[in-house]
């Protein structure tokens, strides 16, 4: 089966379409003729390798999908062939303490479709039937596939982990990703109000469309804690949402009010970072750590994209033979929202 992705570890040069063998499913699989793709940055950190992530290679990159069910193992009792459907990247056990509790996220034998395990770039891909779910309203196959990783990592994040509360003020760090456009929307149904910031005016505006209160630019001479400081009214922020890491987490930290969070769900300026203890016990803040989503949480995150009240924001769709120009747009400076590739019916 020809898939896109790479042979070895490194940077995009080791891009190419690779044979691997056509999935077969076992008792509780379902596999999926995929017709939408979504990347992510995860794809481009996957590639570049994760320590203590080992990886069988060649790898298929792609976390997210959306097709329609193509074969099914004989337990697979949820779904049949034919059903339009798509995936929650997210794989748990199911029979661990954590998952027993409702915590999938939190299981030991936790997997993300594409960083773990073969992704979706691929005519089919195969996961765990309870891991599959009807594709929610008039959503299309591209609509679909953007929209899992990105709505349920930031749904958790803001809701869960961040015990997020209508009328408080939420600052968005970042505009251009899909996690970033995921989240803007749902503080915004949480009641929130809300500031995107960005070193891009273009993309901090754009957000403006997604219904932020506020699109804000930092820089040098305007750093990210006093931008969100004068925003907030000198009262400061009750919870940062950062994508970024090193780069922006101690000046997040600095913009909280008493009584803060800052939410980290990634570390895309790198993973190390310094901050000032004494703002965090002053303040009484938190810094917090979050990724992916219960299959409670993701099914609500679905009920809300049924009832047309959050909707995937698309930068751009190629076909699947142009899978490394797509690849490429997650470094773009102009990225605004999910990169998708598609795939022909047979």
């Amino acid at each position: 089966m020809r898939a896109f992705g790479f042979e070895e570890h490194g940077g995009t040069d080791r891009l190419t379409f690779v044979d691997v063998p056509e999935p077969v499913p076992g008792n509780d699989e379902v596999r999926l003729r995929v017709r939408a793709a979504g990347f992510n940055r995860l794809d481009l950190f996957t590639l570049h390798g994760i320590p203590g992530v080992a990886i069988d290679r060649p790898h298929v990159l792609g976390s997210d999908a959306s097709g329609i069910v193509d074969r099914i193992g004989p337990e697979v009792t949820n779904v049949r062939v034919g059903d339009r459907v798509l995936v929650n990247p997210g794989f748990s056990d199911g029979t661990c303490e954590q998952c027993r509790r409702g915590q999938d996220s939190l299981c030991r034998n936790y997997r993300i479709l594409g960083e773990h395990t073969q992704g979706s770039a691929a005519p089919f891909v195969l996961v765990p039937a309870r891991n599959v779910y009807p594709i929610p309203g008039a959503l299309g196959f591209p609509e679909a596939a953007a929209a899992p990783l990105v709505f349920e990592t930031a749904w958790r994040a803001l809701l869960t982990v961040g015990a997020l509360e209508a009328g408080e003020r939420v600052a968005i760090v970042g505009a251009g990703g899909g996690v970033a456009t995921a989240a803007a929307q749902i503080a915004k149904l949480r009641g929130a109000s809300v500031a995107v910031v960005s070193r891009s005016a273009a993309k901090a505006e754009r957000a403006r469309s997604l219904g932020a209160d506020a699109g804000l630019t930092f820089d040098e001479a305007h750093p990210l804690d006093r931008v969100l400081w004068e925003w907030s009214g000198k009262r400061g922020i009750d919870l940062v949402f950062d994508s970024v890491g090193s780069a922006t987490i101690s000046r997040s930290l600095q913009a909280v009010a008493r009584g803060g969070r800052v939410v980290v769900i990634g570390a895309t300026a790198g993973p190390k970072a310094e901050i000032d203890l004494r703002t965090l016990f002053w303040r009484q803040a938190s810094i917090r750590g979050s990724t992916m989503a219960s299959r409670s949480e993701f099914a609500a995150m679905l009920h809300e994209l049924d009832a047309g009240r959050l909707r995937p924001i698309i930068d751009s769709v190629y076909p699947f033979e142009d899978a490394r120009t797509a690849f490429g747009r997650l470094d773009a400076p102009n990225l605004f929202g999910k990169v998708v590739i598609t795939l022909p019916e047979t």
